[in-house]
């Protein structure tokens, strides 16, 4: 994959937990670390504009909030 060099303001305490997850070895480098959140980003953008498309609009809250207390009483994955 191709890569491009930004540059971007974040706040300061942002970054100061992306360098300690970076330390922890929970993310490569914190270029990495910012790619995984961005990719996160837009899969969550893409899902919820599929979502949209098959209600022909948003999602009803009620079951959005349904989704969400069903993805998070799913058993964990492992990682690793």
């Amino acid at each position: 994959m191709r890569s491009e060099r930004v540059t971007v303001t974040l706040p300061a305490d942002l970054v100061a937990e992306a360098r300690d997850a970076v330390s922890r070895g929970s993310a490569a480098s914190l270029s990495a670390y910012v790619a995984e959140a961005v990719q996160s980003r837009q899969d969550r953008d893409r899902s919820l504009a599929m979502l949209a498309h098959l209600y022909g609009g948003p999602p009803p809250p009620d079951e959005l909030d349904a989704a969400r207390r069903s993805l998070c009483s799913a058993s964990p994955v492992a990682v690793g």
